[in-house]
């Protein structure tokens, strides 16, 4: 992958995702969700996003290499059937910022608890769509409770 975060080791998972144009996805993700980016090449449209221990890259098609040329074709949203799950550190502020661009969510702000294991683990969550219609499911971690009823 190349580079690594202050926030520890390079992941072991990181999604690239194929975006129709890279500077609108940059400003989505940067200016809105408070990814920063670690390092790009312009050229090609690409650029490697990071936010806390997460991070993915976005590569806009038509330029450098595509994996599924036949996907320019396609219209948004792109990823269906896959939401990208993403801990974040201020839910609240990026919540305001969504608002105050008047960008719409899929889900809007819930507290959801699953079953893990022998304990219920809480989340602060929303759904939002980005410029291409990816899923993104970021979330607040609400900790722990014994599993109930």
């Amino acid at each position: 992958m190349g580079g690594s975060d202050d926030s520890g080791p390079d992941p072991a998972l990181v999604p690239e995702l194929s975006v129709r144009n890279a500077e609108a996805s940059r400003a989505f993700y940067c200016g809105l969700l408070g990814f920063r980016c670690l390092y790009d090449r312009p050229d090609e449209g690409f650029a490697c996003l990071t936010l806390g221990g997460a991070r993915l890259m976005i590569d806009q098609l038509g330029l450098g290499r595509d994996f599924d040329p036949g996907l320019i074709m396609t219209p948004p949203p792109y990823g269906r059937g896959v939401n990208l799950q993403i801990l974040v550190p201020d839910l609240g502020a990026i919540l305001s910022r969504l608002a105050r661009a008047g960008w719409g969510l899929t889900l809007p702000p819930e507290e959801r608890w699953y079953r893990c294991g022998a304990v219920d683990c809480g989340n602060r969550q929303i759904v939002v769509a980005d410029p291409d219609g990816y899923l993104l499911r970021l979330f607040e971690d609400l900790g722990e409770r014994p599993v109930r009823g």
